[in-house]
């Protein structure tokens, strides 16, 4: 059973070969235009890559579940592990679309960004598994140091830490005075578990190596 320590927020995969190189690069095109389009707006960048980060879980819980079907053989878990990291990464976006409604230029951002992305991660992951969770684990790790400046520009009032909305309240059981920090730490949690699951999984398919049990959370 593979051990996910989520409080490890440092860690990266080093790149090996083309399949790697290729989903590195592709993170970091995405990140770089994102950056270039909202600048320090956190909150509005966090909304429209989350809209995208929730697609990878999705499509690969997919795939996955119709080549068991197809093979008579059991997932081991796996189908509703990736499936509940798609619903993470759409809590992670319900938190800040309740506290900052998109703009009409995102929106539009958005629709295309999803279109484009999904049909091209579906025939990546259609196609090399291995470099559809390598990217999917490259986006974790972006994400990891993306709510740790967010928690920075917090931590040094230059971001507001309003009172964080109840769906995160709910859903991570925090405090019922929990703060937007709080919830953001969470965040960060959650994106060090998807991270170090992806880069595991592709790890596992380019050994050719047996899917092992789904990962118990290092605490």
């Amino acid at each position: 059973m593979l051990q996910i320590d989520k409080t490890d927020l440092t860690r990266h995969h080093t790149p090996s070969g083309f399949s790697d190189r290729f989903a590195l690069a592709l993170v970091r095109g995405l990140g770089a235009l994102a950056r270039t389009l909202f600048g320090r707006r956190y909150g509005n960048r966090t909304i429209v890559l989350e809209t995208i980060a929730a697609v990878p879980g999705m499509v690969a819980a997919t795939i996955l579940h119709l080549k068991c079907l197809r093979r008579l053989q059991d997932d081991r878990g796996w189908v509703r592990s990736l499936m509940d990291e798609a619903e993470t990464q759409r809590t992670h976006l319900m938190v800040f679309v309740s506290l900052d409604r998109p703009n009409g230029f995102e929106r539009v951002l958005i629709l295309l960004a999803q279109g484009l992305f999904y049909n091209t991660h579906f025939l990546i992951c259609l196609f090399s598994p291995r470099t559809a969770h390598r990217i999917a684990g490259y986006f974790a790790e972006d994400a990891v140091r993306g709510y740790g400046e967010y928690l920075q520009e917090i931590d040094a009032g230059r971001r507001e830490n309003p009172p964080t909305p109840d769906l995160a309240i709910a859903y991570w059981n925090l405090s019922p005075d929990a703060r937007l920090r709080d919830a953001i730490v969470a965040m960060q949690e959650d994106e060090a578990i998807h991270r170090d699951i992806n880069h595991s999984f592709a790890t596992v398919l380019s050994e050719g190596r047996d899917l092992p049990a789904p990962p118990t959370p290092i605490l």
